[in-house]
């Protein structure tokens, strides 16, 4: 990984100094290297290149995450504001929106790269053949990958395959669903053939076998929704045929998949997540984590600090949750009641809905007790809490230890303060899976968390009694599913929701210099899709039955109890419904939702349920994103070309 930064960053320092035109010139290389790419060393570095925009653009910012996720049933904004209305409410979207612009020259810049690596791999003077043909399968694995996020969110745009050294295509046509699709399943097949099960050198971040089988599966699904069949084959039936072929064969890939939903989101299973099939990888050392870290997860959360009267760490000094001051991304009513919280351990392993502070004992930068909160009257009075719970203390949830020897820099990881116990005595603390996964529900006794957003509707009577603020979840939704504006009671508990947890990391090489930025490995796409994707497929071919079962595998995995499966999981038959549902369930914010809606045409109906904003505003023209503005004026043909309807 240490290599394949420093590759990337060559490559990136050499863009810096060429520009670029036209659409087969969307590398910010500005070109393939010249006499570079002839020599084994030259040529590697720009197939490394072909990996930068992963974890350096995509999924490390908010950008594409906003494309792919927002303007669906599963997130809103907070308080229903009207920051990011483009891509979550479609209200002005247009061919000039940050996001959806930025998308479409990523994907074709890094195309540019592998149609370079492709294009050059029999010139290559020296290097292993073997190596070779390994690196150029890479190459098309992520062409065939760019090339999905093109043709998902804009349609039917231009397939080219040749690198910019041949010269500038300034009036480009539109290629046809067919061609574009033909061209990825082939990249793909030819990926799978020539790729191992092992990495490249090892190097965990590459793709392997296992990838472009994933790839290929979710490719058929999606070109399926565009009605395509190959040799009178449905894609539905190409989708069923990949994927139950990795799920059966899943060992000989090098594939495999959790038995217990809280391990894949467990902090140490982060790096090299053996559920993962493809992988944006987060920096290896702080020189790296300087170029490029996440900072998604302060969209997902809210700022507990908006309760400062009762929560005592201000957002810029917070080293457990970071600092989460952009808190814009809400999950749905939609999306929260489709868990079965009693008996769907995914509730609580994917979703934080209790806050508490931390101490920093084991770091020798505070006491236990500097962090006690006392409940006064005034503060009792104003939440509802019961007079009974004046006096009483909330104590630190969390305690961070400091580390300055780790290679990505100065580290915080945490542990738990166990419950009842205010010793403040560090060899009591407890190591725990992922430290923002919170027992469900909480208990009523609980005296380490300042607020709890609660999914069941308790009574005021029943929230009285709790030595906490504590918030139902319902109310914070007005009647036709929007969160609510403002404050109904005179406090900030309109601002909180439930976070999605999935991108916050804990662990000894997670954190950077800057409370915002985290560093943590993304999974593109792991074993769980590939499961869904077979269920989906058998169900559009009409097979129920075979459907559940594939369901079934997840759904008896996030059982709370072993007696849940029979008596409140499994399924019987599966309805396109029930697959739509149980995407949400197991992969809700995984850049995954709007590409799923858009093959099953049904964003008017589940954004009726979800989203009723998003509604209101929704057209024919919003199953496509606007082409870029940027790729628009720079080719003489643009009133042909079209920009999808904006």
């Amino acid at each position: 990984m240490k290599k394949i930064k420093l590759q990337v960053c060559a490559w990136l320092s050499a863009s810096l100094m060429l520009g670029s035109c036209g659409l087969d010139e969307y590398n910010p290389a500005g070109g393939t290297g010249g006499d570079k790419l002839a020599t084994f060393e030259g040529w590697s570095g720009m197939e490394t290149y072909c990996y930068e925009p992963l974890y350096g653009q995509l999924f490390s910012s908010f950008d594409f995450l906003a494309v792919a996720e927002g303007g669906t049933d599963l997130f809103l904004t907070s308080n229903n504001r009207t920051w990011g209305q483009q891509v979550f409410y479609y209200e002005g979207l247009t061919t000039n929106t940050n996001y959806t612009n930025k998308l479409f020259k990523q994907a074709y810049s890094q195309i540019n790269s592998c149609n370079a690596v492709i294009e050059g791999a029999d010139d290559v003077a020296d290097g292993n053949a073997d190596n070779i043909k390994v690196l150029t399968a890479e190459a098309k694995c992520l062409r065939a990958y760019y090339y999905s996020l093109l043709v998902t969110y804009y349609g039917n745009i231009t397939l080219n395959l040749k690198p910019s050294s041949e010269g500038s295509n300034l009036s480009p046509q539109r290629s046809t669903y067919e061609a574009l699709y033909t061209q990825m399943v082939k990249d793909l097949t030819e990926a799978a053939a020539d790729l191992n099960v092992t990495p490249y050198n090892g190097d965990y971040a590459r793709v392997t076998k296992k990838t472009a089988l994933g790839l290929l599966a979710r490719v058929y699904a999606q070109g399926a929704g565009e009605g395509l069949t190959e040799n009178g084959v449905s894609y539905w039936k190409r989708a069923a045929e990949v994927a139950e072929d990795l799920i059966t064969n899943q060992a000989a890939y090098g594939a495999d998949m959790y038995t217990d939903v809280a391990d894949v989101w467990a902090n140490a299973n982060n790096k090299n997540n053996k559920e993962s099939l493809f992988i944006a990888a987060g920096p290896a050392s702080k020189d790296a984590a300087n170029y490029t870290s996440s900072n998604i997860f302060t969209y997902m959360y809210p700022n507990p600090y908006k309760l400062s009267d009762i929560y005592k760490t201000a957002d810029k000094s917070n080293y457990l949750y970071g600092r989460i001051n952009n808190n814009i991304m809400a999950p749905s009513k939609y999306l929260i009641d489709l868990f079965d919280a009693p008996h769907d351990t995914r509730w609580d392993n994917c979703f934080t809905t209790a806050f508490g502070e931390e101490s920093m004992v084991q770091a020798g930068w505070g006491t236990y007790a500097s962090m006690n909160r006392t409940l006064t009257a005034e503060i009792c009075q104003k939440y509802g809490i019961a007079d009974s719970n004046v006096g009483k203390t909330i104590y630190a949830y969390a305690d961070l230890a400091y580390n300055s020897t780790n290679a990505n820099g100065n580290q915080y990881p945490a542990k738990v303060w166990p419950k009842g116990d205010h010793s403040g005595n560090v060899a009591n603390l407890i190591e725990v899976k992922n430290i923002y996964a919170t027992e469900y529900p909480l208990p009523e006794d609980e005296d380490r968390f300042s607020i709890y957003l609660s999914k069941d509707k308790l009574t005021a009577e029943e929230k009285a009694r709790r030595a906490y603020v504590t918030i139902n979840i319902d109310d914070l939704f007005d009647s036709e599913g929007k969160y609510i504006e403002n404050s109904t009671d005179g406090t900030n508990c309109y601002q909180m929701f439930p976070a999605l947890n999935k991108f916050s990391w804990m662990y000894d090489g997670a954190f950077t210099s800057n409370l915002q930025r985290r560093n943590g490995d993304v999974a593109i796409m792991r074993m769980a899709e590939v499961y869904l994707i077979a269920a989906e497929a058998e169900q559009q071919l009409g097979n129920g039955t075979k459907a559940a079962e594939y369901l079934n595998v997840l759904r008896k995995r996030a059982c709370r109890h072993a007696s849940d499966y029979e008596n409140y999981m499994k399924l019987d038959t599966a309805s396109e419904q029930d697959v739509l549902d149980e995407y949400a369930r197991e992969l809700c914010g995984e850049f995954n939702r709007w590409a799923l809606l858009k093959r099953h045409h049904a964003f008017e109906t589940q954004l009726a349920k979800g989203n009723p904003r998003a509604a209101a505003s929704f057209e024919s023209k919003h199953y496509l994103r606007p082409i870029s503005y940027d790729f628009l004026n720079q080719i003489s043909n643009a009133d042909e070309y079209g920009t999808n309807g904006y």
